[in-house]
């Protein structure tokens, strides 16, 4: 095998979603010669970055979380200035739960030793708060923060995608990696036509793939569960369309407890509102069932009691498949692959589904980990390999 001495690229990325898309703008932004490789379409809907939209938050029971979704917000700013059209779109962001619910303490506790700007409300203030259009019961509690917001999805995806085309990217879709040899640097073998780039360095960001891949290239089994989810989309009930709305200012929200959902604001679909569980169904990525959703039943059940029956609970009027990539603890996996690798190969994988929201923060430190071998923009100890207590068996 020819040696990367003298190799096509600085970076080769492989998984062209936001994590990946990212990357491949920060990477091309410090001026590497980049390549970002995906095994689809570009927006495809098979994996975890399609779709109108995600919301963004800084409320996290983890503290580690806090600081990397303030810098997001500076980044998704910074990105969308640069590329001229909008991308985030701001909002308040409220948490509801039963007050002595551990999560929400938690998330409570760590508002307060970051300084966060929040209030704290029973339920009678809840009712005044959004002029009843939420309630809770009696014994739960809401938070309400600054720090909220919807970023377009799909939208997102394209823009880095372009930033990075515009800094000198290469982008390649429909491009399956089968494989990733170690010749002194890296060798990304790709699908039938036999195609091979040869890098300097290796980001891996194929989402819900990543078990496959990383034991494909390895034969290390990550414990990284790819879920099929459904985001539904409810119908606001006539006359009260605009009282949802992002602009009406409702928050997006997030409810915690037995049963976990989240939801954002009347935007991409005028009259709808989208209420999603924070669940899913085991899958194989390549044979996925499309199944039905989680947890339908409570769904319809909390819109009905939350929402002031305001909002049509009897069925969603749309629902879109995705997919999580589900970690044992829901912490992200960011670290080198390791083994005969060393630090040429660096893996962003295990998003559970909140990782989009710090796509940019996440493609500047798989960018640094590549090119720096290591980053300051958060402890990595969090999202090590090593938690898993895997061995590599390169």
């Amino acid at each position: 095998m020819e040696s990367s001495s003298n190799p096509d690229y600085d970076v080769i990325i492989i998984g062209a979603g936001v994590m990946g898309s990212s990357t491949a703008y920060y990477a091309a932004k410090t001026g590497l010669k980049t390549l970002l490789l995906e095994q689809f379409d570009f927006l495809h809907h098979r994996g975890s970055s399609h779709g109108e939209s995600r919301t963004i938050r800084a409320t996290y029971p983890q503290n580690h979380y806090y600081g990397l979704v303030i810098k997001s917000y500076d980044l998704w700013r910074e990105a969308q200035a640069q590329a001229g059209f909008k991308v985030y779109y701001e909002a308040r962001h409220f948490d509801m739960a039963p007050s002595n619910d551990p999560t929400f303490v938690s998330v409570v506790q760590n508002c307060r030793e970051n300084n966060a700007d929040y209030q704290l409300l029973r339920r009678e203030q809840v009712a005044e708060k959004f002029s009843g259009r939420i309630d809770v019961p009696d014994d739960w509690a809401g938070l309400l923060t600054e720090h909220g917001g919807v970023i377009r999805a799909a939208k997102a995806v394209t823009m880095f995608q372009a930033l990075a085309r515009n800094h000198g990217a290469v982008l390649k879709d429909n491009v399956e990696v089968r494989d990733i040899k170690n010749d002194g640097g890296v060798v990304v073998l790709a699908t039938a036509n036999g195609e091979s780039f040869r890098g300097k360095k290796c980001v891996v960001t194929v989402g819900a793939w990543a078990s496959k891949l990383v034991e494909k290239i390895t034969g290390v089994q990550l414990p990284i569960q790819p879920l099929e989810t459904l985001v539904c989309y409810w119908r606001i009930k006539e006359g009260y369309e605009g009282k949802f709305s992002i602009w009406g200012e409702f928050p997006t929200f997030a409810s915690l407890g037995r049963v976990c959902l989240y939801g954002s604001p009347s935007l991409e679909y005028p009259g709808l509102i989208k209420v999603a569980v924070h669940s899913g169904n085991p899958c194989d990525p390549d044979k996925r069932p499309w199944g039905s959703g989680v947890m339908m039943d409570e769904m319809k059940e909390w819109i009905e009691g939350r929402f002031c029956g305001l909002v049509d609970s009897t069925e969603p009027v749309m629902k879109q498949s995705c997919m999580y990539s589900m970690t044992p603890d829901e912490d992200f996996v960011i670290d080198f692959l390791g083994g005969e690798f060393g630090k040429n190969v660096v893996l962003g994988a295990g998003f559970s589904g909140h990782g989009f929201k710090m796509a940019p923060v996440i493609g500047k430190i798989l960018t640094e980990l590549a090119v720096e071998g290591e980053t300051n923009e958060v402890d990595l100890k969090h999202f090590r390999i090593g938690r898993f207590n895997v061995s590599s068996k390169l």
